[in-house]
């Protein structure tokens, strides 16, 4: 769950895949631009009244755009400044959710017409022509793939409904026999990309895909260039448990960020540390989850067993950009703390904040030192 909370500086609690930023005065549900009663007020210095004067328009003033995007809240805010009104930001805001909107009509596995639908209705018929955006993500993947050993795989897919951690939650296990059957269709290594006509083939006519666990840190990478684009300093882009933070709130102070409890009370943080011109995403085992005889079954599956992933409880990537941060939790997670911090250390300006299935919390090298431990993770299952 990502949260703002109140204070002398400000909170962001991360959450696991699927979340809500939102702020005390705003309402979690509202889809529309908000400004909250914090932030409704002119600035409270004289310097930023003067500056607000001289603008015409108030300077520092917080423009929130949720919108419902890639099966999650799609939640973007920045701030006023002396060269962009209310009415600016807003139209900036609303831009960058029309660019996640039309990645989703990409990469969706909900429509029949997406271009990732179009590549597995012809599985081990013949190549489908696409983006270079989609390309793009489906070569990244395999990128990633190959660095975690296929722990990250978007060929997942191929599992189909043996789990059901979604709306339609099941809290049962799949037969045996076929997940054993189902994980044998997974392997990223057939899918067959052509760089030069951009196109993509899965071999088996069996075998799926899906950019669930990379194309929303894309789209909030593309989000930010668009506030880029349009002259925003300052702002964060969330998407579910993927965050991108760029600069500072307009009095100077750094974002911070909270990082969930696994077993803690919904809500509640464990950890922090400050953001700034980082993408933030964490994957963890407590969303989309149920236990039966005394132990945890979640929804980060490993593909190389075809069950849920028993090593790590909590992962926290923090990265340049959300596509890696999305993409690397998951594989983290996957491998565990060794072989994690290990992948996590390997790739630039990549660090990682890991509870494992002990309950014992790991740190990756760069972020020593700016990752702050407010207490021991709560226990339990």
């Amino acid at each position: 769950m990502v949260q703002l909370a109140t204070g002398a500086w400000t909170l962001l609690a991360v959450g696991a895949l699927i979340g809500l930023l939102g702020c005390p005065e705003v309402p979690r549900t509202r889809s529309q631009s908000t400004a909250p009663a914090s932030a409704a007020t002119a600035p409270t210095s004289a310097t930023a009244a003067a500056k607000s004067q001289r603008a015409g328009h108030p300077i520092g003033k917080r423009i929130e755009l949720q919108r419902t995007a890639m099966g999650t809240t799609v939640t973007l805010a920045s701030y006023t400044s002396a060269a962009l009104d209310q009415e600016a930001v807003r139209q900036a805001l609303d831009r960058a959710h029309q660019e996640v909107s039309r990645l989703e009509r990409l990469m969706t596995t909900w429509r029949e017409d997406s271009e990732v639908s179009r590549i597995n209705a012809v599985a081990g018929r013949h190549a489908v022509g696409v983006s270079s955006e989609t390309f793009g993500v489906i070569a990244k993947s395999q990128w990633i793939s190959k660095r975690s050993q296929g722990a990250f795989d978007i060929t997942f897919a191929s599992m189909g409904k043996l789990w059901r951690f979604d709306e339609d939650l099941v809290a049962e296990l799949p037969d045996p026999a076929a997940v054993t059957l189902a994980r044998a269709r997974i392997d990223y290594r057939r899918i067959k990309l052509d760089e030069a006509d951009k196109t993509v083939m899965l071999e088996r006519p069996d075998t799926r895909i899906n950019l669930g666990g990379i194309a929303k840190g894309y789209a909030i990478d593309r989000a930010a260039a668009v506030l880029r684009q349009a002259g925003l300093e300052a702002f964060f882009a969330q998407a579910g448990g993927d965050l991108y933070v760029e600069g500072r709130k307009p009095n100077g102070e750094a974002w911070r960020v909270g990082v969930r409890d696994p077993r803690g009370s919904n809500g509640s943080y464990f950890a922090m540390l400050p953001v700034e011109d980082h993408a933030f995403s964490t994957a963890g085992d407590y969303e989309r989850a149920f236990v039966k005889g005394g132990k945890r079954y979640h929804h980060i599956i490993d593909p190389r067993t075809g069950y849920p992933a028993t090593a790590s409880r909590s992962v926290t990537i923090w990265a340049k950009d959300a596509l890696t941060a999305d993409a690397i939790d998951d594989a983290v997670f996957i491998l565990g703390p060794s072989e994690g911090l290990a992948l996590v250390e390997s790739l630039d300006d990549c660090g990682a904040l890991i509870v494992d299935q002990n309950n014992k919390v790991w740190i990756s090298k760069r972020l020593e030192g700016r990752v702050e431990i407010r207490h021991q993770p709560t226990g339990g299952i």
